[in-house]
């Protein structure tokens, strides 16, 4: 009888930051369906299982050991204090984690008072408040924490992204104390199993090469003989271009990976250069 290894035990984030979490499965070609009101999606490999939790408790559930690996915001892996392995940051959902009071406070007032502070990050607001040594109390929210100046709170140590929010509740930024995005965190149970700590790290190596696949595209042209060592030199590229033969010995086909942000500026340049039949297509993933 062969041998079968464990499943591997993935918890998912509930919430804004779950369809940016399964596009990235879906770009490596791993397919999860959850339906509506369920916890426990269907996923279309037999060696991964699946389970959607907020993500204020995936890094403590992972730091537990019944859950290998999972996706949750840096911010909650600290306001958890989660004994957990970093694997890698998807760069979504990018926040800071701001102190803020109403624009009438100051910061002289903030020195001298003691000050009610709204939040949902009791761990990360005390720490900072001490760090400060205000006197302050802190009070736990359950969202909407920007509601609560100034009848309710003095401050909030909440996440945001454009700081937009907050300026349209009257508020400014004091400080900002730490950024988040999502990462991928694995158990340090799973990593001292070989066979889960192998197939975490080729999930990393999948995710790696869907992200590098969603900056970049592919071009690929035809240019002539005389033009092609110009044109070459004018390509930028993350190795060397690949280059074949035109049909006839008429010139070559050259095709280049490059930053989706280059090509406005790159395709006036490549056509001054001598291509032609210039094709942009994108890319699903991409293994360096």
């Amino acid at each position: 009888m062969g041998y079968c290894m464990e499943k591997l035990k993935i918890l998912l984030p509930k919430g804004r930051i779950y369809e940016h979490v399964i596009d990235l499965f879906r770009g490596a070609g791993i397919e999860i369906h959850l339906p509506e009101r369920a916890y426990r999606p269907t996923v279309n490999q037999d060696d991964i299982e699946a389970k959607v939790m907020k993500p204020q408790n995936i890094g403590k559930l992972l730091e537990l050991g019944a859950h290998d690996m999972g996706f949750t915001g840096r911010d909650w892996i600290r306001e958890t204090s989660a004994d957990v392995e970093e694997i890698m940051d998807t760069g979504f959902d990018r926040v800071r984690i701001v102190a803020a009071v109403p624009s009438a406070i100051d910061d002289a007032h903030l020195a001298s008072h003691h000050v009610i502070v709204a939040t949902e990050y009791e761990n990360i607001a005390k720490n900072w408040l001490k760090s400060r040594k205000m006197d302050y109390e802190v009070i736990r929210t359950y969202g909407a924490t920007e509601v609560f100046p100034p009848d309710d709170a003095d401050m909030i140590v909440d996440n945001t992204a454009t700081g937009r929010t907050l300026q349209e509740n009257g508020l400014r930024i004091v400080e900002e104390i730490m950024t988040s995005s999502t990462c991928m965190f694995a158990s340090k149970k799973a990593l001292a199993d070989p066979d889960k700590k192998k197939k975490i790290y080729e999930l990393k190596m999948l995710f790696e090469a869907v992200l590098d696949a969603q900056d970049r595209v592919m071009l690929e042209m035809n240019v002539s003989k005389d033009k092609f060592d110009a044109l070459v030199k004018g390509l930028p590229s993350m190795r060397s271009p690949t280059v074949s033969p035109l049909f006839g010995d008429d010139g070559f086909a050259v095709k280049v990976a490059v930053r989706k942000g280059e090509v406005p500026n790159l395709l006036p340049k490549l056509q001054s250069l001598g291509a032609t039949d210039i094709l942009e297509y994108e890319l699903r993933k991409v293994v360096s």
